[in-house]
């Protein structure tokens, strides 16, 4: 069975998906790309700002189901360039103290709404 996990605290989705779906231990939470939730506006100062937004968002996603970053299994990053990687892993990892998840980092063609960095996470309760 699975329940659709819903929060004002993140952004609104942009398409027919839903912000997070948990299915018995498990959350999965779609990508992130850096909108203010409160705005609804694109943050696009710099690839740190994108950065500390779409780890803000699914942090709220996190909690909103009852799950923290320490929860977190698997992680996909997607940037527009790997000339961000440095500055993303930077503040990607300041959400993690220890036993980090399993990830990848691609570089792609295109994002949303022309982001340069968008995430996806996996959680899991023991």
């Amino acid at each position: 069975m699975k329940s659709i996990i819903y929060t004002e605290k993140a952004p609104e989705p942009i398409g027919p998906y839903s912000q997070a779906v948990l299915s018995g231990n498990m959350l999965f939470i779609s990508g992130q790309i850096p909108i203010d939730p409160v705005t609804n506006q694109l943050i696009n100062g710099n690839i740190a700002d994108e950065a500390r937004q779409v780890m803000k968002n699914l942090e709220a996603l996190l909690l909103s189901a009852g799950f923290s970053f320490g929860n977190v299994v698997k992680t996909t990053i997607f940037l527009s360039d790997m000339n961000h990687f440095a500055e993303v892993n930077e503040i990607y990892g300041s959400y993690f103290s220890a036993d980090f998840p399993a990830r990848e980092t691609v570089a792609v063609l295109g994002l949303p709404k022309n982001v340069n960095v968008e995430i996806s996470m996996i959680a899991v309760k023991s």
